[in-house]
């Protein structure tokens, strides 16, 4: 019978986290160490996301308690290849994220999500490399629309909601067959995939790559689309991101908030701590194949309840405002069909909206009191979407 040491040695796994330092790949990476994994981070510590680069240091040395932490860029592709004969698998996190400024920061976000993603994959494809298996964060902006249930045609999948209708205060998609109005289904893998904005076809493109280079190279694949992610330790800083940090933010310094369209729009808010899950579920040596699996609850909640469930929570008295706005590339709905992430993982997201948001509030709370206000940059950032013609309506 093989000892303990031999049991680690045959079941353990070195696990390369690109973007590791931000809130998923960081609460991963200690899970995988916790679990006897060795990990290693690859970071470029973008100021965007992690905030003023003074507080960097003390980021490094948290993470280096379970890691080993190196600042580099997901593009610099030998950098990867000296990295890739060192590990067995990588979970790529590496990514610029935010819809809005994605629609005019194009260059940066195909270079940043694509490129890098194909300088990732020739190092895991190179001589000298023993990688078995890339787990990519995939997204639920690569469906567009998503699903939805017609009366007379059953489940559909709308294009993109016209800017006439849109501007006319009318923000729900209609059947793309009758043109009668439809309700909102959960979206199944196998939906069509037709992302509306320049983030979500960079994210559908690392899907595809990395997928397809699994199959024709023979190591496991798994794009795990998630839904929208929240909890303690996602950015505050990042204005472009994350409708739970923008409004605390500018709840808790007393700003007015802004809803775009009618607030009726809905999203399914998947806790970070199941998200973290499900990547040590697809990083698991005995899970094998190629697979694109749903990572969300199957619930959407509106954005009128997420401020309200935010105002009471920080017993905020501002103005809470529905403007009629709204940005190019948003959609309106998305429900996650979670039966192949039971099937395939074994996992449920387990930790409910309401629970997840107290404990997020709290923390965030602490964070923005001991910190410092990041001067408005939200409404700079609404801003610059109005000059470039992408804040449409109201």
């Amino acid at each position: 019978m093989a000892d303990e040491e031999d049991l680690e040695t045959e079941f353990s796994v070195k696990v390369l986290i690109t973007g590791g330092a931000g809130f998923i790949g960081r609460r991963t990476a200690a899970a995988l160490a916790a679990g006897g994994d060795t990990v290693t981070i690859l970071d470029s510590f973008s100021p965007q996301i992690h905030g003023d680069p003074t507080g960097h240091d003390a980021l490094k040395a948290e993470l280096a308690q379970h890691a080993d932490v190196i600042v580099g860029d997901v593009r610099d592709a030998a950098l990867l290849k000296e990295l890739a004969p060192g590990h067995d698998a990588v979970l790529h996190l590496a990514a610029e994220t935010g819809t809005g400024q994605s629609m005019y920061d194009m260059i940066r976000y195909n270079d940043v999500n694509v490129t890098g993603t194909a300088a990732l994959l020739e190092a895991v494809t190179a001589a000298g490399s023993k990688i078995g298996k890339v787990v990519v964060a995939s997204s639920r902006s690569i469906y567009g629309e998503g699903a939805y249930h017609c009366a007379q045609h059953g489940i559909v999948h709308p294009g993109d909601r016209s800017p006439a209708v849109m501007d006319a205060g009318s923000f729900d998609p209609t059947c793309p067959i009758c043109g009668e109005a439809i309700t909102v289904a959960s979206t199944s893998e196998q939906a069509p995939l037709t992302p509306a904005s320049v983030y979500a076809v960079t994210k559908l493109a690392q899907e595809h790559l990395v997928l397809a280079v699994a199959k024709a190279h023979g190591f496991a694949g798994y794009a795990l689309r998630y839904q929208n992610v929240f909890g303690a330790g996602q950015s505050l800083s990042n204005p472009y991101t994350g409708i739970l940090s923008i409004f605390s933010r500018e709840m808790l310094f007393g700003r007015p908030i802004e809803i775009f369209e009618d607030g009726l729009e809905s999203r399914d808010f998947v806790h970070v701590d199941d998200v973290v899950k499900a990547n040590c579920a697809a990083l698991l040596p005995t899970n094998g194949g190629v697979h694109s699996i749903n990572v969300g609850t199957g619930i959407g909640i509106s954005v009128n309840t997420v401020a309200a469930e935010l105002a009471r929570l920080l017993d905020y008295k501002g103005e809470i405002r529905i403007s009629g706005r709204y940005r190019a590339g948003d959609i309106r709905h998305n429900i996650a069909d979670v039966r192949l992430l039971q099937d395939t993982l074994n996992l449920e997201c387990t930790i409910d909206f309401k629970t997840g948001l107290e404990k997020f509030v709290a923390w965030a709370r602490e964070e923005l009191i001991r910190g410092s206000d990041n001067g408005g940059a939200y409404i700079h950032s609404l801003a610059e979407l109005a000059e470039r013609g992408l804040m449409k309506g109201g």
